[in-house]
Order: structure tokens, then C-alpha cells, then sequence
């Protein structure tokens, strides 16, 4: 198989003009912090998560946030408001690198609620930000702001490949990743073809936490969809299931039914998952190696912590 062209970063196939970011979870996993900070807040090294999964919708060419959250969660989207008060403190004070950090996640993009009154599953989620959209809009993105996926080297990112995808072959794009056989138990995993390029894959299905005799394939759902608009009438037709949620997954699978082009791009990039504690200091020292300011540091700290055991 040919190895696809690459659209370097900069260069971006105008697919999708939102992005949809699902948020209001209670955070169980974090508590108590979650009862007063939600967790899309929580700080990786000086940057909140969802300031990060922004910052990916925006260089795939997102102008627009909409933020799916409960009623008491409205702190996740003031995060992207302006705060003119601490700017001018910081201005007046020569803050000027902090003044940047407060100015960034406001100026990525226009971000927005829509308001989810109950958590009855991903698929009610996106369903509820639907209102939101123009008209016009003909994909959407959603980004599950647990999961970080970054790109490789100088290539662009993962969204902006699925863009790449769409646009040659239409429908909905999704994004997975390969796992070893026996992590299949712990993700959806697809059940594929392939197609005259590397790392794309036409679905025909997905089967959720197989033992790995039993996967159709070692390709694990990540957290990135780009969704053709249809998904919004598919999600009215499918039926609820445990817990009476709707699953995005179970909208996608009735849309592959009826002949609707679904395929996936395999990411070989870096990947993090914020959703639960241990992982989530995994993504924090990752980034803070990687922070001139606090990484020549911690590299020697844990180097010395290391070899006290």
C-alpha cells in the first residue's frame, strides 16, 4: 500500500468549522477535588485539559467550542472568556508571559455552552449541542477532552488528517489507535478493511471490549470524531440502552448499516488519558519533561528518586 501525503501543519482542508467537547461528567474519579473544580480544569503542568483539546480543535481549523455541560459546571466554559480585570493587573505589573497565558485559551477560539440537564450517554451529549450549529454546517468534531492525541514530528495533527479523509472519501472520520492484543478487553475495537492507504480503514463495525481471541482487529476507539451532520438524525433513531443512554458508537453503527461511509485513520502519534488519576500525573510529567523551565529539574529529581528504590 502507498504511504499517504502528509498536509504539513498550517495547511488545512476546511471541513468542519465546530467542535464539540462533552463535559459534563461529575469527575468521580477525582474526588473530592471534583466537588469544586471540574475536572477539565485540573492543571497539566500550568495548562488546564481542556485549554490543551482546544488548542487541537483550533489548528485543525475550529473557530467555534461548544461545550457540552451540566448546569453547575459553568466554570469550563468561563475559563475561555477574557478577564479583563487580571489583565490589566498584569499589564500594569510587566507580567507580560502571564498576561500571554491568561490572553491564550480565549483567543483560540469562541467557545459556548450547551447544556446537558442529564448524563445519559455520550451520544445525548453531542445530541444536545446540535441546536448550536448553523445551518450550514455540514461535520462536525467531537473531542473527548479525557484523551490528548498529539502529532508526529512536523505532520499535522490527527483531526486535521481525518479532514484530509473525508474530504476524498465523505462520511464520518474516526480516530484509532493500535493496541496490543490483550488491551482489547478495555476499548471498542473496529472491525475494518483496508483501503489504498496506510493507516486508513474502512469500518463495518465495532464490537466493545472483546477478549482479544475475539477482536476483529487490535484498533482501539480514541476519542476524536469527525462526524458528518446526519449522525444528529441517526441519534433520534437509535434506541436507548443501559441506563436508558444513548451511545454515540450505537448512531454510527446504524449509519454504517444504511451504506453511510465510515472510516478511521490510525494514530501513531503521542497519546495521553486524562480520565483517571494514575494516568493523568503520566500526562503531567510527560509535559514537565518537556518544559525547559521545570524539566532539566524533574529529569534529575526522578532520576535520583529512581534509584532510591
Amino acid at each position: 500500500m502507498s504511504s499517504p501525503t502528509r498536509t504539513p501543519r498550517g495547511t488545512y482542508p476546511a471541513a468542519f468549522r465546530t467542535a464539540i467537547v462533552p463535559a459534563a461528567g461529575l469527575g468521580t474519579r477525582f474526588l473530592p477535588t471534583t466537588k469544586a473544580v471540574p475536572k477539565e480544569l485540573l492543571p497539566v503542568v500550568d495548562t488546564p485539559g481542556i485549554e490543551l483539546v482546544a488548542a487541537e480543535a483550533a489548528e485543525a481549523g475550529a473557530d467555534r467550542l461548544v461545550i457540552v455541560t451540566s448546569p453547575d459546571k459553568q466554570a469550563v466554559t468561563e475559563y475561555f472568556r477574557p478577564q479583563p480585570d487580571l489583565e490589566k493587573t498584569l499589564a500594569e505589573r510587566g507580567k507580560d508571559e502571564l498576561l500571554n497565558k491568561v490572553r491564550r485559551g480565549p483567543n483560540l477560539l469562541s467557545a459556548e455552552t450547551a447544556l446537558q440537564e442529564q448524563a445519559l450517554g455520550l451520544g445525548h451529549a453531542v445530541g444536545c449541542a446540535e441546536p448550536n450549529l448553523a445551518g450550514s454546517e455540514e461535520a462536525v468534531a467531537v473531542l473527548l477532552p479525557d484523551d490528548l492525541v498529539f502529532p508526529t514530528g512536523e505532520e499535522a495533527g490527527v483531526l486535521t488528517r481525518m479532514a484530509e479523509i473525508r474530504a476524498r472519501h465523505g462520511g464520518s472520520v474516526l480516530c484509532a489507535f493500535d493496541v496490543p492484543p490483550e488491551q482489547t478487553r478495555s476499548y471498542g475495537i473496529f472491525r475494518v478493511t483496508d483501503t489504498d492507504e496506510d493507516d486508513v480503514k474502512t469500518v463495518h463495525g465495532m464490537v466493545e471490549k472483546p477478549a482479544p481471541e475475539d477482536a476483529p482487529s487490535n484498533l482501539a476507539a480514541a476519542g476524536r470524531y469527525l462526524l458528518d451532520r446526519v449522525v444528529f438524525e441517526a441519534l433520534q433513531r437509535i434506541e436507548p440502552g443501559a441506563g436508558g443512554e444513548l451511545q454515540l458508537t450505537d448512531a454510527v453503527a446504524l449509519l454504517i448499516s444504511e451504506g453511510h461511509p465510515v472510516h478511521v485513520v490510525v494514530h501513531r502519534g503521542g497519546r495521553h488519558d486524562l480520565g483517571n488519576p494514575g494516568d493523568f500525573l503520566k500526562a503531567a510529567v510527560d509535559f514537565a519533561l518537556e518544559n525547559p523551565e521545570y524539566g532539566p529539574g524533574l529529569r534529575d529529581w526522578l532520576s535520583r528518586r529512581l534509584n532510591e528504590r
